[in-house]
């Protein structure tokens, strides 16, 4: 985690006191314990003190001996997440898969302490990742980590792969490459405006230097993909913008897993998506966020996930006859 982390959560980020917990609702949750950053601090300080927090003992059954025990666990996942959880139902689907073998309520508690989704709130995931390639299959790539700003609506992501991918590597154009190489020449000799020129090349190539977490520049093709199986609202329609901010909560920062089945009409990669694990579309459908799309895609898993959240009426059907996308986009096209 590095020693600077460990010094500044030491001492800004301590664990919640008895004399901090007048301020606690039910399960102890407040301002200063609910979601990720509460439990990644106490985490953290947990590594330098092995202390847990002094108010958990309210909300679990088991001993501080026991607490430390979960804790212990946890701070080894977290750091073994790659990336680690960002959003409050990644850290709640962390911690049940931690503790998946300790007392149920002792979990349940640990969860509503720190204002995160129980077990029953959580959609179920069912579709484990495919250990070899699917039939039709025609080529996988390993995403670097998603850019929020390259997911326009719900069913359509664009996402970068290292030219150093072994794929990847024996492909990138010479021109390119040398480009590369003068712009990174150019940035050090701090000719910013020769450097951003030569960027541009390597753009309209259908290329990018992406700037990794780790301030490290990697040379990175593109690829357009349209989530293989599912059409969501188009961004203008209703239920768009939930739909894209959902697909963007789901891989936003992460490295997807990507099997590529084929190419659409507009050069897209027709493609399914695994995130950490998780099978994109399942998700998106279950949360009712996207129509099975019958029409090119005919599994019946998609058709029983949609059917399971229109019963449910979650996301787009909780309205009465939601428009399909597919009609709307003709619609438009025929300019009614």
């Amino acid at each position: 985690m590095g020693n600077a982390l460990r010094f500044l959560y030491g001492k800004c980020c301590k664990p919640l006191t008895e004399e901090d917990s007048g301020s606690l609702g039910p399960h102890g949750v407040s301002a200063a314990t609910v979601g990720v950053s509460a439990l990644a601090q106490d985490l953290y300080h947990f590594e330098i003190t092995s202390q847990v927090p002094e108010v958990l003992t309210r909300h679990v059954t088991s001993s501080k001996k026991a607490q430390a025990n979960w804790y212990r666990k946890l701070s080894e996942a977290w750091r073994e997440a790659k990336p680690p959880p960002k959003t409050a139902e990644e850290a709640a689907r962390l911690v049940i898969q931690t503790l998946s073998r300790h007392k149920k309520a002792d979990v349940e508690g640990l969860l509503a302490f720190y204002g995160l989704p129980l077990p029953h709130t959580l959609i179920p995931v069912s579709t484990a990742e495919p250990t070899t390639l699917p039939a039709g299959v025609k080529f996988e790539m390993q995403t670097l980590p998603v850019d929020a700003r390259a997911i326009p609506d719900g069913d359509t992501i664009t996402v970068y792969v290292s030219a150093a991918d072994p794929r990847e590597s024996a492909c990138v154009p010479g021109d390119v490459q040398m480009a590369a190489v003068r712009r990174s020449k150019a940035r050090a000799e701090r000719n910013y405006e020769q450097a951003d020129a030569l960027h541009q090349k390597i753009i309209n190539a259908g290329y990018r230097v992406i700037n990794l977490p780790n301030n490290e520049e990697v040379l990175a093709r593109k690829y357009r993909i349209r989530l293989r199986g599912i059409d969501a609202p188009e961004s203008s329609m209703p239920y768009g913008k939930e739909a894209q901010n959902e697909l963007i909560k789901i891989v936003q920062g992460k490295c997807l897993r990507v099997l590529v089945y084929g190419e659409d009409r507009y050069g897209r990669c027709v493609a399914d998506l695994y995130c950490n694990g998780i099978f994109v579309q399942e998700v998106m459908l279950k949360k009712g966020c996207a129509w099975h799309y019958s029409a090119y895609d005919q599994r019946s898993e998609l058709a029983k996930w949609e059917k399971e959240a229109r019963a449910k009426r979650v996301g787009l059907w909780a309205a009465s006859n939601p428009e399909e996308p597919w009609e709307w986009r003709k619609d438009r096209r025929e300019g009614r």
